[in-house]
C-alpha cells in the first residue's frame, strides 16, 4: 500500500470523527436514561399581590363582617393605589370596620374607604350627629349574663331603695325604665358586632358603652348615683312594632302584697280640718 493511500485514509477518518463531534454538539437533545429529553429551564412566575375587594355592595355607615370581603390578585404594576392588601391578620382587623362611603360590589377596598375599630376616632365616626357615647358599669346580672353584644338595642332600668320616710315605711324599693331603645356601641373594649372574639369569649363584661342623646347621657350620669342600672335587651321585632312602656315604674308594694300589707298606707297624706276636728287621709 502506497503512502498516498494511507494519507487519504487518515484524512477520511479524521473528517468522519469531526462530523460525529459536530452532530453531537448541534444535533437532537441528548437522552438521559430514565429522565426523557432535557427541557429548557422555565421562566419564574411573576409575583402577584393579593388585595381585598368588596363581595357585596356596602352602604356608607355599614359595620363590616368578614364575609363582606373577597380577594383578588394582580401583578404589582396593576394593583390599584392605596388598597388594603390581604396580609395575615387583615381580615381580623377589618371585622367591624365602618364604611365611610358607598362601595360597589367588586370594587377594591382602599384605606380611606373604611375606619377600623382600632383606628383613632372610630367611636366618634360611628356616632350619628347629635349623639354621645355614654358608659355604664354592669355585672353578671345587670349585663344580662354577658349576652349583650355591640349592635344590640336595650332599655335602661333604674332600681333604687328609699330610706324609711314615716313610721309605716319600712322598706320601699322601686324600679323604672328611664331610657328606651338605645344602641350598644361597645362591651368593654369589644366594639364589633356579633359574638365576642375567641380571646374574649366567656368573659363577663364590666362596662357597656351606649349611643345616647345628650339629655340621655346626662340622665344616665345622675341615675348611676341614685341606684343600680340594669340593661334589658329589646326584641329585634320592636323596630316594626314599638313597645310602649307606661310611665311611673314599679315599687315593692306593687310586686309584693305582703310588703304592702306590712307597711300599710304609703301614698300621699292630707289633713282635713273641720272646725275643731282634724283627720288624716292617706292616698294609696
Amino acid at each position: 500500500m502506497s503512502l498516498r493511500v494511507v494519507m487519504v485514509g487518515l484524512l477520511l477518518l479524521t473528517a468522519t470523527a469531526l462530523g460525529l463531534i459536530a452532530w453531537q454538539v448541534s444535533g437532537p437533545p441528548r437522552i438521559v436514561a430514565g429522565s426523557g429529553p432535557m427541557m429548557e429551564p422555565m421562566a419564574p412566575s411573576p409575583v402577584m399581590v393579593a388585595y381585598l375587594i368588596v363581595a357585596r355592595s356596602l352602604p356608607a355607615g355599614t359595620l363590616t363582617r368578614p364575609e363582606d370581603f373577597s380577594v383578588r390578585s394582580a401583578p404589582p404594576g396593576q394593583v390599584p393605589p392605596d388598597v388594603v392588601t390581604d396580609a395575615p391578620g387583615t381580615r381580623a382587623e377589618m371585622r367591624g370596620a365602618l364604611v365611610r362611603r358607598f362601595l360597589e360590589n367588586g370594587s377594591p377596598v382602599q384605606h380611606g374607604d373604611v375606619i377600623r375599630p382600632r383606628d383613632r376616632g372610630f367611636i366618634a365616626a360611628v356616632l350619628p350627629p347629635g349623639t354621645r357615647a355614654a358608659a355604664i358599669a354592669v355585672d353578671a346580672v345587670s349585663g344580662v349574663a354577658g349576652l349583650i353584644w355591640p349592635g344590640d338595642r336595650v332599655d335602661i332600668i333604674l332600681t333604687q331603695e328609699f330610706p324609711p320616710g314615716s313610721e309605716h315605711a319600712r322598706r320601699i324599693v322601686t324600679s323604672e325604665t328611664i331610657i328606651t331603645d338605645v344602641r350598644v356601641i361597645a362591651v368593654d373594649q369589644e366594639i364589633t358586632q356579633g359574638p365576642p372574639t375567641s380571646g374574649n369569649a366567656g368573659k363577663l363584661a364590666a362596662t357597656v358603652t351606649l349611643e345616647a342623646a345628650n339629655d340621655q347621657a346626662e340622665k344616665l350620669a345622675v341615675s348611676a348615683k341614685l341606684g343600680k342600672l340594669s340593661l334589658a335587651v329589646r326584641s329585634a321585632g320592636d323596630a316594626e312594632r314599638p313597645v310602649i312602656i307606661a310611665p311611673g315604674g314599679v315599687s315593692g308594694v306593687d310586686v309584693s302584697p305582703a310588703l304592702a300589707k306590712a307597711i300599710g298606707p304609703h301614698g300621699p297624706k292630707i289633713q282635713l280640718i273641720q272646725g275643731d276636728h282634724r283627720s288624716e287621709v292617706n292616698f294609696k
